[in-house]
């Protein structure tokens, strides 16, 4: 195994690696954002159920669960296995999300109800594979390419609120046109997963500059990277990735990076409690009617992309773990302000703190993922980035649970 010239290898294939991990990105959350945002229809469907809370709950538990096993064994976990398996069970239940309704002439009813709740937790195993593995993977390559993967994830949701606001004006404000547009939904996310299949099995580990950092991983004592590397035309030798075993545990690592580790925790806690439950259920009626809460979902997702574009300007960019924290808990003031706008304040007001809520998300996101696992060796920081997306989805599943809290006295 011969580690090429830095330089040319680090260029040739770079924006080609940025499109590809965009539309993986993209692909990670493309069904499960498909879900969240055709929740009116849902809602319509299920409304003694509350499917904008629930099927969050039941996503949850399964990601993080499995996810902490992963990321327990992902020293000895093939990569490339790891990141198909995701892709190819996001596709496979996309399409029986379409066969489900299709099956059942979109009726409702408790039966129908479980067997969405049923697909939400292969959604929650799918992004745990996914999210996890490519984020940790993306760790020892050039910061750019990461964020690109991590623009891709919140472009997932800007794509899925656009096609929402043109179905849902496509289609009557009914039954049959919620339904219609449901169906379009998820058969693009089908079509969409199935590509992702074929970019990441076919086109990703042939480029060079993934190559590059790939062979790089291993000459530091990756294991995870052998099966991609031999996809991409290059074997490795057993005996050179023995000689540099020697890395830090998972516990030293979280210890080193405990800071790290609580700010994804926080920033995916509050962003939780509030989108989408809250956006979806409490913000009271408005002259925009059924379009309200369409319009916000879309207004923290495109924030939630810009806030993603804003750190690579150099000087905008937030690298400091005490700036970085700060930031962080500042957030909570979101939870006061998004009250008393919903109880005090007009649409105008929620609509601009819901894309600010979005846009700070985005951005300390990305600040953080690409910030912390600077110095270490490849094996540190796949292990590293499996860590911090586990934290991460732990923030979302305890802001899943927080966000129930905005329904003490209106009953359940």
């Amino acid at each position: 195994m011969v580690l090429p010239d830095e330089a040319p290898a680090k260029l040739e294939g770079k924006y080609a690696a940025i499109v590809v991990c965009w539309l993986l990105g993209n692909g990670c959350l493309f069904s499960w954002n498909s879900m969240l945002t055709i929740v009116d229809y849902y809602s319509f469907l299920f409304p003694q159920y509350h499917p904008s809370r629930v099927l969050t709950l039941v996503y949850q538990p399964f990601a993080f669960t499995t996810l902490a096993i992963l990321a327990y064994y992902e020293a000895k976990i093939n990569t490339r296995k790891r990141n198909l398996f995701g892709y190819i069970l996001f596709f496979l239940s996309s399409l029986l999300v379409l066969v489900l309704d299709l099956a059942t002439s979109g009726k409702g009813g408790l039966g129908t109800f479980i067997g969405i709740c049923v697909i939400s937790a292969a959604f929650g195993i799918a992004d745990a594979h996914v999210q996890g593995g490519m984020i940790g993977d993306l760790s020892f390559m050039t910061p750019e390419i990461m964020q690109s993967f991590l623009a891709g994830l919140a472009a997932s949701g800007a794509l899925t609120s656009a096609l929402r606001l043109i179905t849902k004006a496509a289609f009557d404000n009914s039954r049959d046109g919620l339904r219609k547009g449901a169906i379009l939904f998820f058969a693009i996310s089908s079509f969409f997963e199935f590509l992702c299949v074929l970019l990441y099995g076919y086109v990703f580990p042939r480029l060079p500059i993934v190559k590059y950092y790939r062979v790089k991983a291993a000459s530091e004592g990756s294991k995870t990277v052998t099966a991609d590397l031999a996809a991409g035309g290059i074997q490795t030798s057993a005996k050179e990735v023995e000689k540099h075993l020697e890395r830090l545990s998972n516990k030293e690592l979280l210890l080193q990076n405990v800071d790290y580790a609580i700010n994804m925790f926080l920033i995916y806690a509050l962003t939780l409690s509030i989108f989408p439950g809250f956006l979806s259920e409490d913000t009271g009626s408005h002259s925009l009617g059924t379009w309200y809460a369409v319009v916000l979902i879309a207004m923290y997702n495109s924030g939630d992309l810009i806030g993603r574009y804003i750190p690579l300007v150099k000087c905008l960019k937030l690298e400091s773990r005490k700036g970085l924290m700060v930031a962080i808990v500042s957030r909570f003031f979101f939870v006061p302000a998004f009250y008393f706008t919903a109880k005090y304040g007009d649409q105008g007001w929620m609509i601009m703190l819901t894309i600010f809520l979005g846009l700070s998300n985005g951005y300390l996101t990305v600040c953080v993922l690409t910030t912390a696992p600077k110095g270490y060796k490849g094996p540190e920081q796949n292990a590293l980035g499996n860590l911090l997306v586990l934290f991460l989805i732990g923030g979302i599943f305890a802001g899943a649970l927080l966000d129930l809290l905005w329904l003490i006295g209106k009953g359940w």
